[in-house]
């Protein structure tokens, strides 16, 4: 019995030593990227990043849509960008689901969804993201791609400009005025109540 423990342990730590020998290389090559990245390479950022990305990294797949958006190193090709901020956003990670909900809501690198902008908008928002919060505001106070719901549409204003966004405060506020007293207590109460929603795991591939 003692002897069938032992070389369990021993398989658990091999595995587990395997992944630490695969993950640390790979954290040191998106760094690589992310440094040449920052003084403006970007064909050593693709090299870096790309590799990882294929393998399934949700943040070197956020950061090759970012180049494809921006055309940074890369043709500026938004369909890409869409392809890869999605692979990364189904993965959980909020800035990439920001930014495909936002290609998705201006029509960039295929046709407007307003309904698919709604569903990634709302899971960055839930992570807490502000700018997702106050982009969906704006589609509940317009009725794009959900009811019109000014209720709802505040409260995201509110929780989106906690740190005190101007445009988002300012649309907050001109929207408030054109609410009822009963409906502006409904969607404050909301925003008070309202707690992040993070996923309850991630795949490891999401770091960094």
């Amino acid at each position: 019995m003692r002897t069938r423990r032992l070389r369990k342990f021993s398989r658990l730590a091999a595995s587990v030593f395997s992944v630490v020998c695969l993950t640390t290389p790979a954290w040191a090559d998106f760094k690589t990227g992310e440094k040449a990245y920052q003084r403006n390479d970007y064909g050593t950022a693709l090299r870096e990043w790309q590799p990882l990305a294929k393998q399934g990294q949700a943040a070197a797949q956020y950061q090759l849509g970012l180049l494809y958006a921006n055309g940074q190193g890369v043709p500026k090709d938004d369909a890409q960008a869409r392809q890869w901020y999605e692979k990364a956003a189904s993965q959980g990670h909020a800035l990439a689901q920001v930014n495909l909900a936002s290609l998705y809501d201006y029509a960039r690198g295929g046709s407007q969804d307003f309904t698919m902008a709604v569903r990634w908008y709302l899971r960055a928002a839930n992570q807490g993201n502000d700018l997702a919060q106050q982009r969906l505001g704006l589609l509940y106070e317009r009725g794009d791609g959900v009811p019109k719901d000014f209720v709802q549409a505040y409260m995201w204003y509110k929780l989106g400009t906690a740190k005190g966004e101007t445009p988002g405060a300012i649309r907050r506020d001109d929207l408030a005025s054109r609410m009822t007293s009963d409906q502006l207590a409904a969607a404050k109460k909301l925003a008070q109540e309202w707690q992040p929603k993070p996923l309850a795991s991630r795949p490891s591939q999401t770091r960094p």
